[in-house]
């Protein structure tokens, strides 16, 4: 059977489905192929703080609106060294930008909703997909669905289907650009239905291990421990998981600490990972398809966001203007902006987590290099400069 579209966009997660909404605003056609049902989409459990432009991305989208009721606003974040707590002020330093609290699988949600409403096209359980002639003017995709193989026509692909999906794997391996840094640990996360410890993120670096303390709601919180890349999840449970967590946070929180059974509990390995190649011939990579970064930073939503926001206006300019000449630009674009996010997860990571061939001189410079970005009015501006998020780059 066969389909046409303008844009074919592989994966339904959040950069697919705000990419096909802001498409079908813009009276762009396209059809989304995702290999899961909606409800295992909806099943996985991601970050939750949005910057200033993601926010702004999603209101434009027109499925901001429970965002705006729901999420929380924060002005600030906290961090922690060896139990010692600090505030840092995020809009003194940033023309009053500040994060909205708001977990994906909501956004997800949202999106979902709205591209209902709007009668945008999302084949679920679309198997065996596979991108044909993308180095082409017409490239096609082919999928199975409900037992039958169907063939989709388009004028693009994007490929937002993930580190493991397909898009990536269709573009030539001698043309793949890849750099990879894999990290000697993972993040233990919990949910549990309990009101958060803090008003505002706190990321704590102790001797025993990086913790986080996040939240989703005022009444539903995020809590993640540095493991050993060794450990698997049956060597955790939930009593242990917050024994180790009072340990690594400051004692007066520890104190205040509401503890409760998980909703749920997995470990996430870490890793920092750019393809170089997010354009070739008529396939473009966006989110994890093309990068991932540790969530120390929690910047992975947000350069997926970042990377829609590129592939939408020159889509747009693409079929209002012809401007074909623009296609370069996204790659470069994206890339820059993907290595300055690239760094900062990579140096928060750096900076809070515990290396076990680390030594003791190591442990004192990471010491007084978190002192310095603390204590000094520079640090402070370019945690916060780079936490609210770095700004979109206009095409031209």
């Amino acid at each position: 059977m066969n389909h046409k579209t303008k844009i074919a966009i592989i994966g339904a997660g959040p950069s697919g489905l705000l990419l096909g909404q802001l498409l079908t605003k813009a009276g762009i056609d396209n059809i989304i192929l995702e290999r899961q049902t909606g409800e295992y989409v909806l099943s996985r459990i991601r970050a939750g703080v949005l910057e200033q432009g993601t926010v702004s991305l999603i209101r434009e989208s027109g499925a901001g609106e429970r965002m705006d009721k729901e999420g929380l606003v924060h002005t600030g974040t906290d961090f922690s060294f060896q139990g010692e707590h600090f505030h840092i002020d995020l809009e003194p330093y940033t023309n009053g930008k500040h994060v909205v609290v708001y977990g994906q699988t909501e956004v997800t949600r949202d999106l979902m909703e709205a591209r209902e409403k709007t009668g945008g096209v999302t084949i679920y359980q679309a198997q065996n997909v596979e991108l044909h002639d993308i180095e082409s003017d017409a490239p096609y995709v082919t999928y199975q669905h409900e037992g039958e193989v169907h063939r989709l026509d388009c004028d693009y692909i994007a490929g937002c289907d993930g580190f493991h999906g397909v898009s990536r794997k269709s573009i030539p391996a001698d043309q793949l650009e890849e750099y990879e840094k894999v990290y000697p640990f993972g993040w233990l996360g919990l949910m549990s239905d309990t009101p958060p410890v803090n008003d505002e993120l706190v990321y704590c670096a102790h001797e025993r291990g990086f913790a986080l303390c996040s939240m989703r709601s005022p009444t539903r919180s995020r809590y993640y421990i540095q493991v050993p890349d060794t450990d698997k999840i049956e060597d955790w449970n939930e009593e242990k998981f917050w024994d180790e967590l009072k340990r690594r946070i400051p004692p007066e929180m520890a104190e205040r600490l509401v503890t409760g059974p998980a909703i749920e509990m997995s470990i996430a390995p870490l890793r920092s990972y750019v393809c170089e190649t997010m354009q070739y011939g008529r396939v473009f990579l966006l989110g994890d398809a093309a990068h991932i970064v540790p969530p120390t930073g929690a910047k992975g939503l947000n350069l997926a966001a970042s990377d829609v926001d590129t592939a939408y206006r020159l889509f747009v300019k693409i079929y209002e203007d012809d401007r074909t000449d623009l296609i370069p630009r996204y790659q470069e674009i994206c890339l820059a902006r993907t290595w300055k996010a690239v760094r900062f997860s990579w140096w928060m990571t750096m900076l809070l987590h515990r290396f076990h061939s680390a030594g003791r001189f190591d442990f004192r410079a990471q010491q007084a290099e978190f002192d310095y970005f603390i204590h000094s009015e520079a640090g402070r501006a370019t945690i916060a400069e780079n936490y609210v998020g770095l700004p979109f780059e206009a095409l031209e």
